[in-house]
């Protein structure tokens, strides 16, 4: 019995020892970020934000939901590569693209175009909490997109003249639906110089993978303005607003602001179906939230929700890293020379089609 009694004062003797080295060596708590604050209390939130990423708006197949850092280290080190192989300056002696151009797509319509010096599509992939993401939507938690309803793929098949929000710009004529060039009303948002591309100036705000990545928020009591480089965009939040009427309809949507703690939450209601981010009616409604999580950094988290079209809601988010770039004059309007040279080029190609047809 004496040996049991002094078998367990000597185990617990060790615990107590164990226990006490442990408090001593762990680390304390870090204290939670403290956001400079505007004179109504509130967090400062203005700044200028490049929202440049390598991280995609959904999650590639088969990849973790995080890289390791060695993994997004080789990652980011291919784009590096590829951007100083493809930024390199062109010989004024070159040749001309062949005739009818060379059979690439995208912005350099199949003539050639900008190098990647003038490109800017990000460098390194988004840190949430210290992890590198791999895609900006975090639920579902595959970091995809829930699939289309029944009806929304309806409607897209419907509306294939009348190009989304998000749409990108002009592709190879002959691998758009017949009638795209027929009309500058056809031909996306963005080429029209009316909104950004890919939905930069949202809602949501994303990523435009491209260029001109700079977003600046100014803050007042009762006003917040979001202003996108890319089509120079400016959101307007209303601070403890009601939401318009519906027969009020917004290229961006009404937009009223409010603060939970120390993140702003924004409400957008109210689009126009001349929008439809990603095929959404005008019904879509976005929840956003803005939260200062370090002295360079804002976290932006935003939630999709249009029963009409995705059979749930959807959440992505993503950091903004504050940056003391300029912001540059997007010079860009709907009565420029290119849209009216991207119709003509529509109507001298299909005349050229017609002149081989009737040769046959």
């Amino acid at each position: 019995m004496l040996n049991r009694v002094v078998l367990l004062t000597g185990m617990v003797a060790v615990l107590s020892v164990a226990f006490a080295a442990g408090a001593q060596t762990r680390k304390p708590a870090a204290k939670p970020y403290s956001p400079p604050r505007m004179p109504d209390g509130h967090p400062d939130l203005q700044g200028t934000y490049d929202l440049a990423t390598l991280t995609p708006l959904e999650r590639p197949a088969g990849t973790n939901a995080v890289l390791t850092d060695q993994e997004a280290e080789k990652l980011e080190q291919n784009v590096a590569t590829q951007n100083e192989l493809r930024g390199r300056a062109i010989s004024g002696d070159r040749t001309a693209p062949p005739k009818g151009g060379d059979g690439s797509i995208g912005a350099a319509g199949g003539v050639g175009g900008y190098n990647n010096f003038w490109l800017d599509a990000g460098s390194s992939y988004t840190v949430v909490n210290g992890e590198k993401r791999t895609s900006i939507v975090i639920d579902p938690p595959d970091g995809r997109v829930p699939p289309l309803t029944g009806a929304a793929r309806q409607r897209a098949a419907a509306r294939i003249l009348r190009p989304t929000s998000d749409t990108t710009e002009s592709r190879d004529p002959g691998l758009e639906p017949a009638g795209s060039y027929d009309d500058p009303e056809r031909r996306p948002l963005g080429e029209r110089c009316l909104l950004g591309f890919g939905s930069t100036s949202g809602p949501p705000a994303l990523p435009d993978y491209f260029y001109n990545n700079l977003h600046q928020i100014v803050q007042t009591k009762d006003t917040v303005m979001i202003l996108t480089e890319m089509v120079h965009d400016a959101r307007i939040v209303r601070m403890n607003a009601e939401h318009l009427p519906k027969t009020v309809r917004k290229w961006m949507g009404d937009s009223v602001g409010h603060w939970e703690g120390d993140t702003l939450v924004v409400d957008t209601t109210n689009f126009t179906d001349k929008t439809r981010f990603r095929g959404a009616t005008e019904d879509m409604h976005v929840i956003e939230r803005f939260t200062r999580v370090a002295p360079n950094a804002l976290l932006y988290r935003f939630t999709i929700e249009d029963p009409a079209t995705w059979p749930r809601p959807w959440t992505g988010e993503y950091t903004w890293p504050l940056t003391d770039k300029p912001i540059y004059e997007y010079a860009c309007h709907e009565n420029n020379y290119a849209l009216e040279n991207i119709l003509r080029g529509a109507r001298r190609r299909e005349a050229d089609e017609a002149a081989q047809k009737n040769k046959k």
